[in-house]
């Protein structure tokens, strides 16, 4: 049993109804996650989602996202939340000191092509809202 810590992006989708259960209580209390929230849409009667970190041994992590599926909540492990159109980038370079964590970035400064890492993007949503051609949208 590794006691190595790591870090998983997480995306949970949830049918109606599953509001009013305590999941994330649950992951931190029972399965000792540390749980840090991007995003979240759980409203009652309606579908939702909600975008995670979640660290822990890779044994914790899996034992909380086999909790989670008890519920019939979808998990997805891409992490894919905001999506970026390369061909709707004109790489104008104005999304990038908007973007806190770097994710948006100048790739080769000869070009001046906006690269995108998936990765780093805490999904503050900052690319959507600034970009002029579209070029970035949301999952959700």
């Amino acid at each position: 049993m590794s006691t190595d810590t790591v870090t998983k992006k997480l995306m949970f989708y949830f049918p109606k109804c599953i509001c009013d259960k305590p999941i994330v209580y649950h992951l931190v209390k029972d399965h000792h996650l540390i749980v840090n929230i991007f995003r979240a849409k759980v409203t009652p009667e309606e579908e939702g989602y909600l975008v995670l970190d979640v660290t822990g041994t890779e044994e914790a992590i899996q034992g909380g996202i086999d909790f989670v599926r008890t519920f019939d909540v979808t998990v997805n492990y891409s992490g894919k939340g905001v999506i970026r159109d390369d061909e709707r980038c004109s790489h104008c370079g104005y999304c990038v000191p908007y973007c806190p964590p770097r994710a948006l970035k100048i790739e080769d400064g000869a070009t001046r092509k906006i690269a995108y890492d998936e990765s780093e993007c805490i999904e503050c949503l900052a690319c959507i809202r600034i970009c002029p051609f579209g070029a970035c949208t949301s999952a959700f």
